[in-house]
């Protein structure tokens, strides 16, 4: 499995993630499901982000004080949630949960 911080680094170097909005791909879960192909597109790193898994797009906003936000759905309202890693080195935002080379910072 590819580290967080060596793969964006790499990015970074080779100019890929500047000046554009940085694309990964993952595996994610959503509420307990199965493990599927998604992938996470990175506007700003640490402030806002987005996991688009099959037809669903979760976007997350941070706020720099420690507070996160997500959205489920483009017209739904943000909820404050968590993050937690798990023992499977899945990283999880109540119920939405990635797993992969995610760009943290």
């Amino acid at each position: 499995m590819l580290r967080p911080i060596p793969l964006l680094l790499g990015l970074l170097i080779s100019g890929a993630a500047v000046g554009a909005e940085l694309r990964v791909p993952l595996e994610c879960s959503l509420d307990a499901g199965a493990w599927t192909l998604c992938t996470m597109q990175v506007e700003r790193i640490g402030e806002h982000w987005w996991i688009t898994s099959g037809d669903q797009r979760i976007e997350f906003r941070h706020d720099g004080r420690g507070g996160l936000t997500m959205r489920r759905h483009r017209h739904a309202g943000w909820q404050a949630v968590s993050a937690n890693w798990t023992a499977d080195a899945a990283l999880c935002w109540d119920g939405v949960c990635a797993r992969g080379p995610i760009p943290l910072d």
